[in-house]
């Protein structure tokens, strides 16, 4: 289904939209050991995330383990989850380190999935030709999932048929491999540029569309999200194809993660609430779920040498 027409012509009502948004943040989460299971929801929804300058080998491999073993055992033992195969859901690096990662999980003989950020991350301002190259390489490398960041000019500027195009070159390089499509939110200026936009990402073949880089000043928010979740709603009305939603930048508390997680459940429902639909791109929420976790079962807090740094 393509109608791009049709997405020029779409206007949100942002004073609703805010409205929404600000209804869910008011509302009661769940407690106790509740909170806990909803909490390990999360976790195997997390795509546990290094992109820094200074990434090594090294440390890659220390991601790869915790993503393997995302929460301490012994906790995991006490609420009887220990043999549920609690992992994180993806690992994600700059495909240069994607070789690493691979590495690192196949000597432990893990099959989570690893994920490269693609097409001249952050900003997207390379040729495209470089950036198609970037996607290939990381699929040789053994990225089984690639997350691209679409041109905001293209976005701003309304060339909607030749964002649909590009977007439609990196599917074609991505081949297998799952497509995330970074939006850069922060970026987009209003939210009807991130409705059509994301409708255009959905039509031209994302599997995933994701909010932002985590590399903007303004990145996943409440409204915002409301505003994609909402267009892939009418996606799968349209075609009924369901297109998965990623938040990224800026979720760091365990409480938050818990937000999403209501946002998810209301606006697209439970079938949504699993790694194939749903994922929360983050480098320090899980630090701050597993100390949650351990204050549910110990009754203390951790104090920071206690848990293992992912």
């Amino acid at each position: 289904w393509k109608d791009l027409e049709w997405v020029s012509r779409v206007r949100v009502n942002t004073q609703a939209v805010l409205k929404r948004a600000q209804s869910i943040q008011g509302q009661k989460l769940p407690k106790k050991q509740w909170q806990s299971a909803w909490l390990l929801k999360a976790v195997t929804c997390i795509d546990l995330t290094t992109l820094s300058g200074d990434d090594t080998p090294s440390n890659v491999h220390r991601l790869c383990m915790k993503a393997i073993q995302p929460v301490r055992h012994d906790l995991l033992r006490k609420m009887d989850m220990h043999d549920k195969g609690i992992s994180t859901a993806a690992v994600c690096v700059y495909p240069s380190r994607v070789a690493d990662a691979v590495r690192s999980l196949k000597a432990a003989n893990s099959s989570i999935p690893v994920a490269s950020v693609a097409t001249g991350f952050p900003a997207g301002q390379t040729p495209l030709e470089s950036r198609l190259q970037e996607v290939r390489s990381a699929v040789n490398d053994g990225a089984t999932e690639i997350d691209i960041v679409i041109n905001r000019m293209l976005a701003l500027t309304g060339q909607w048929e030749a964002m649909f195009n590009e977007i439609r070159l990196f599917r074609e390089a991505c081949g297998d491999a799952h497509m995330k499509t970074i939006l850069a939110v922060g970026e987009l200026e209003t939210l009807s540029n991130v409705y059509k936009a994301s409708m255009v990402a959905m039509m031209a073949g994302s599997d995933f569309i994701k909010t932002s880089t985590g590399k903007e000043a303004v990145n996943a928010t409440y409204p915002v999200a409301i505003v994609m979740l909402r267009a892939i709603r009418d996606y799968f009305l349209c075609t009924g194809h369901k297109v998965g939603f990623k938040p990224a930048g800026g979720i760091r508390t365990a409480q938050e993660s818990l937000v999403w997680l209501t946002l998810i459940k209301e606006e697209l429902g439970s079938e949504w609430l699993h790694p194939h639909l749903f994922r929360l791109g983050a480098s320090s929420l899980l630090a701050d779920i597993e100390r949650q976790i351990y204050h549910e079962v110990t009754g203390q807090y951790a104090a920071l040498h206690e848990l293992p740094m992912a």
